[in-house]
C-alpha cells in the first residue's frame, strides 16, 4: 500500500475549519443554548451550586485524572491496531510512540468540544496520517475499527449495568440508553460486515481516485481486527477508567448512588456526546442528569452532571487545547527544518 500524498487532501480544509472564527461561533451558539435549557429546567440552582461548592478536591483530582489515564489506553489500542492493519506495510510511513497515539486522541477530543458535526474523528486521521505518513482515507479506517469496538463495549457494559441496576430499582427509565447503545452497535457492525463482504467489488464502480481512498479506508478499518483480544480489552479498561472518572465526581460531591446507575450514566454520556454539537453540549447535560434522577434528587444529579462536564467539556477545551497547539507548533517546526535541510 504505498502511501498517496494526495490522501492528505483533507488537511488544509480540516486545519481551517477547527481554527475558523465559525468554530468560534458554534462554541458560543452551543453554550448559548445549553444556557436556555438550564433556565427551563425545573431545577433547586441554590442548592445545586450549593452542592458544587462542598466540592472535595482530592476525589475530584482523582476522577479528572483517571480521565486522562484513559487516553492512555486508548493510544495503546490505537497503536496495536493500527499496527494490525499494516502501517509498518506502507512505504515511508512510520509508527509514532504510545504517547503520540495518547496525544492525538486528545487532539481530537479538543476538536469534538469546539466543532460541530464530531469533526475530530477527522482531524485526528488527518493528524495520524501526517505524523506517520499512512494517509488520511487508511487512518480514518483505523478509527472507524475503533469506534466499532467502542460500541460493542459500551453495549455489554451498559447491559451490565441495567442488570445490576434491576436489583433494587425500575429500570424502565433505562431502556432507551440500552436500546441507543444496541442499534448503534448493531449500525457500526453492519457497515463492517456489508465492507468485509461487498466493498471491494462495490468500489470498482466509483471514480478511480474515490475507489483508490475507499481501498485505503477499507484495508484501515478492517485490517484494524487483525488482533481481537488485547484490543477489546484495553477498551473495556478505558471505559472502566470512564465509570471511575464519573464515581469519584459523585464522591467529592458527598453523593449515595449506586455503582450500577453511576456505570449506566457514565456511559450513557458517551452515546450523547455524539450528538453533533461541540463536546455534544445541550444532549449531555440533561441527559446525565436524567439518568440519575433515576437514584437522586433532581438538583442533586444536575451538580454531578455539571461536575462531570467540567472534567469532560471545559478541561478538554483547555488541555486538549494545548496539546493541539502543540502538535501544531511540533509540526511546523519539523515541516520548516525538512524545507531549510532541502534548500542545503
Amino acid at each position: 500500500m504505498p502511501r498517496d500524498s494526495g490522501d492528505n487532501s483533507p488537511s488544509v480544509s480540516l486545519r481551517q475549519r477547527v481554527l475558523s472564527p465559525y468554530t468560534l461561533l458554534s462554541l458560543v451558539v452551543a453554550v448559548a443554548f445549553l444556557y436556555f435549557l438550564a433556565v427551563r429546567f425545573d431545577l433547586d440552582w441554590e442548592q445545586t451550586w450549593s452542592n458544587i461548592k462542598g466540592l472535595d478536591p482530592v476525589l475530584y483530582a482523582l476522577g479528572l485524572l483517571l480521565y486522562y489515564l484513559s487516553f492512555v489506553f486508548r493510544g495503546v489500542r490505537w497503536r496495536i491496531l493500527s499496527r494490525s492493519a499494516g502501517i509498518e506495510e506502507i512505504a515511508d510511513a512510520r509508527t509514532p510512540s504510545v504517547w503520540r497515539y495518547s496525544q492525538l486522541i486528545v487532539v481530537g477530543w479538543f476538536v469534538n468540544s469546539v466543532a460541530w458535526l464530531r469533526l475530530g474523528d477527522a482531524y485526528r486521521a488527518y493528524a495520524l496520517s501526517d505524523e506517520a505518513r499512512t494517509g488520511f482515507s487508511w487512518s480514518l479506517g483505523t478509527i472507524f475499527g475503533e469506534r466499532v469496538m467502542d460500541m460493542i463495549t459500551v453495549f455489554v457494559l451498559i447491559v451490565v449495568g441495567a442488570l445490576a441496576f434491576s436489583v433494587t430499582a425500575d429500570v424502565s427509565g433505562t431502556v432507551y440508553v440500552v436500546g441507543a447503545a444496541f442499534v448503534m452497535a448493531l449500525a457500526l457492525i453492519g457497515v463492517l460486515v456489508v465492507m468485509r463482504g461487498y466493498g471491494q467489488r462495490w468500489a470498482r464502480f466509483l471514480p478511480d481516485r474515490l475507489e483508490s481512498a475507499y481501498r485505503r479506508f477499507h484495508d484501515g478499518a478492517l485490517g484494524s481486527f487483525g488482533q481481537l483480544r488485547v484490543p477489546f480489552l484495553l477498551s473495556f479498561v478505558g471505559w472502566i477508567l470512564e465509570v471511575g472518572r464519573l464515581y469519584f465526581v459523585v464522591q467529592a460531591l458527598d453523593f449515595d448512588v449506586s455503582l450500577s446507575l453511576i456505570l449506566i450514566a457514565a456511559l450513557g454520556h458517551a452515546l450523547l456526546s455524539t450528538v453533533p454539537t461541540p463536546g455534544g453540549v445541550g444532549a449531555v447535560e440533561p441527559g446525565v442528569t436524567g439518568l440519575l434522577v433515576l437514584g437522586m434528587a433532581r438538583h442533586d444529579a444536575a451538580s454531578v452532571a455539571l461536575v462531570d462536564r467540567s472534567i469532560t467539556y471545559l478541561s478538554i477545551i483547555v488541555i486538549g487545547g494545548l496539546v493541539f497547539l502543540a502538535w501544531n507548533l511540533t509540526r511546523s517546526r519539523r515541516k520548516s527544518e525538512r524545507v531549510r535541510a532541502a534548500e542545503e
